[in-house]
């Protein structure tokens, strides 16, 4: 028997926020070539639907952004409901941005030790489109972005 998920009414915007609170750690795909490649990350920051994640500048991760910056986040909750972010993979490069990331991050100044270490990169995930869908309704609803 399919499950029966409530109802998502007018407040697809709001769930879809609670639910990228909630999950925390989205899995962020990216292509390697004409391969899909998806792993976990942590937003070092997120603003709305809007993230920020850091990265080392010789990761691989690196490199198929630098090829492809078209990139898919997907967060999921614990009960199953979904928010799909799907947007470009920008490098930041104001230094007011960088530079509040950084003083607000122990785990980054822990890695890199210095804000200008040459392997510290951060992206900005700007988003095109935002989806949220309720546990296993197969049904997604465009979330404003």
């Amino acid at each position: 028997m399919k499950p029966t998920p409530e109802p998502v009414l007018e407040n697809a915007r709001e769930l879809a926020l609670a639910t990228m609170q909630q999950a925390k750690f989205p899995m962020l795909a990216s292509m390697d070539g004409d391969q899909p490649r998806v792993r976990p990350v942590s937003p070092v920051k997120t603003t709305e639907f809007t993230a920020f994640v850091a990265s080392f500048r010789s990761s691989h991760k690196t490199r198929e952004l630098l090829a492809n910056e078209k990139v898919e986040l997907c967060y999921m909750s614990e009960k199953h409901d979904q928010v799909r972010i799907t947007g470009i993979a920008e490098q930041v490069v104001e230094r007011d941005v960088i530079q509040g990331i950084w003083d607000t991050n122990p785990l980054l100044r822990s890695y890199l030790a210095t804000v200008d270490n040459p392997e510290f990169i951060l992206y900005r995930i700007v988003p095109i489109r935002v989806r949220f869908m309720r546990e296993w309704s197969l049904d997604y609803h465009d979330v404003g972005v």
